[in-house]
């Protein structure tokens, strides 16, 4: 049997990200078979069991999950062309005041905080924001199966099978997407859930099909709603909530 890298066994048991793994391994924070190790890039065998001391522990429990409504021109993650990032939104005077959450915001609640998947610059609703590595992973991890709900307003003609091709039969940069579940809510408005999220994906998808999208609003991620959010605002992911 080979050994693994710890970080990247880590991770794969969704314990954290590999980049908090090789935090919490230089802190002396990570036991093996109750051992404490602290070189990064030790190796271990699958097998041997891993655990994280209480102040791993500590620290995983003050991360937060937060969910945006996003507006329309901010972009998801870095600044680019002008338009400022959806993470200045995240202050005390923007959180929705039907927040039930027992947290208080702090300025600390901000460093690492960083988007869980895109929600293009010309498209609104829920966008997640982390520092937890755990929800990350889970959200746009290689093997995530979480799967994301949209209303997406078109204009045009649809071509003869193209509902069917929207469910699946289309192929974006050479590759063929997974099946979709697309549906019509009214005459001009579609219902996307989608497993994956390549760029721009569902304006591509539609344009294959002889349609233009005018207006798309991500409503869903997994079992967590945007709800009633307001436009611009944002609370925490509750601690009963699961994506």
């Amino acid at each position: 049997m080979e050994k693994i890298r710890l970080s990247k066994l880590m991770s794969a048991q969704g314990m954290c990200s590999r980049r908090e793994a090789d935090s919490y391994i230089e802190r002396g924070w990570v036991l093996v078979d109750g051992e404490p190790v602290s070189e990064l890039g030790t190796k271990i065998f699958p097998h041997q069991k891993i655990t994280l001391n209480k102040a791993a522990q500590s620290q995983q429990n003050t991360q937060v999950t937060i969910l945006l409504n996003k507006p329309v021109s901010y972009v998801s993650g870095q600044a680019e062309d002008g338009y400022q990032p959806a993470v200045v939104l995240i202050k005390a005077d923007t959180r929705w005041s039907s927040d039930t959450a027992p947290l208080r915001f702090s300025p600390a609640q901000l460093k690492g905080l960083a988007p869980a998947g895109r929600l293009d610059i010309d498209s609104q609703g829920l966008l997640v924001l982390t520092q937890d590595g755990r929800v990350a992973k889970q959200l746009i991890g290689e093997n995530s199966e979480v799967d994301k709900e949209y209303l997406v307003r078109v204009t045009g003609k649809l071509v003869g099978n193209g509902l069917n091709m929207l469910n699946h039969g289309l192929s974006l940069d050479g590759q063929k997407l997974k099946p979709a579940k697309v549906t019509w809510q009214n005459e001009d408005q579609l219902r996307f859930v989608l497993r994956e999220g390549k760029k721009r994906q569902i304006r591509r998808m539609c344009e294959l099909v002889g349609l233009k999208v005018t207006g798309l609003k991500r409503v869903r991620i997994g079992k967590v709603k945007l709800g009633e959010l307001p436009l611009g605002q944002w609370r925490y992911l509750r601690q009963d909530e699961r994506f």
